[in-house]
């Protein structure tokens, strides 16, 4: 499923128009990531959480030339299942 996809149900099982439901996808995935940029956590009670985690500076090889390059620290963004989103897909 990709996003128009998504847009269509989401309009279809709110009984909504298109582009009232691309508006709502919009400002949810904004809101997510404005709120992660900010250093918080997003949880939804049965969806999951969102939240950013650190990853540590490493050491990596160029798969060209097997020579070892270091690979800075940087934020990653994190998603964690709940258990009722779990569940559904059981």
């Amino acid at each position: 499923m990709n996003k128009s996809d998504l847009i269509d149900a989401m309009a279809e099982a709110a009984e909504i128009p298109k582009t009232a439901a691309a508006r709502a996808l919009d400002a949810f995935t904004e809101s997510i990531a404005v709120a992660l940029k900010g250093g918080d956590t997003v949880s939804i009670i049965g969806f999951g959480t969102f939240s950013v985690k650190e990853r540590a500076p490493r050491t990596g090889r160029n798969p060209q030339t097997g020579e070892a390059i270091e690979i800075g620290a940087s934020k990653t963004p994190s998603f964690k299942a709940g258990k009722a989103l779990k569940d559904g897909i059981q």
